[in-house]
């Protein structure tokens, strides 16, 4: 199956504290295919990456949350990081920005301690899917079936567990994206 995802704009939600491999490395995949990536956030300015408890590099903010519309996007990127993950599920506004893309079938990725968010979107009924492990029991009591798996695919919703995993992750959301 070809990736090229040439003229498809692709949404990365993040907020302060966002493992930063796990946004830089699929964003580097996605553009090398020909995608535009843009990072969506509930500030504008910078944000902070993080390389597991150090600080990493900060990153600009391109578009607002409260003005950014799913529709305008061809899939959606979580990465993940306890700060951002457990951040971005207190906003109304995040938790609304990732369900408009299940309702619109498009795709999603999500890796490591994303699917707090999907937890909290209630998206994950119904679904297999992957994370950092802590996450496990809160996706089953979501309804979700949680796998220890490198990458899972469910249809549009492609999961990894951690940083280690990115490279099958990246191959899984290119095909996923590009179909």
């Amino acid at each position: 199956m070809s990736k090229d995802l040439h003229g498809k704009r692709i949404a990365f939600l993040l907020t302060d504290g966002f493992e930063q491999v796990e946004m830089t490395e699929p964003r580097k995949a996605l553009e090398e295919a020909g995608a535009r990536t843009e990072i969506v956030s509930p500030r504008m300015g910078e944000i902070q990456g993080m390389n597991h408890n150090d600080k990493g590099d900060k990153f600009k903010v391109d578009i607002k949350l409260d003005t950014a519309d799913p529709a305008e996007f061809a899939a959606l990127v979580l990465p993940g990081g306890v700060v951002n993950a457990d951040d971005l599920r207190t906003y109304p506004q995040a938790v609304s920005f990732v369900k408009a893309f299940f309702d619109l079938d498009k795709p999603v990725a999500a890796i490591c301690h994303a699917p707090w968010i999907l937890v909290e979107a209630k998206v994950v009924k119904g679904r297999t899917l992957t994370s950092w492990f802590s996450l496990q029991t809160d996706i089953r009591n979501a309804g979700g079936k949680w796998i220890d798996r490198e990458v899972v695919q469910d249809g549009r919703l492609t999961t990894s567990r951690k940083p280690d995993d990115i490279p099958s992750f990246n191959r899984k959301l290119l095909e996923a994206f590009a179909s």
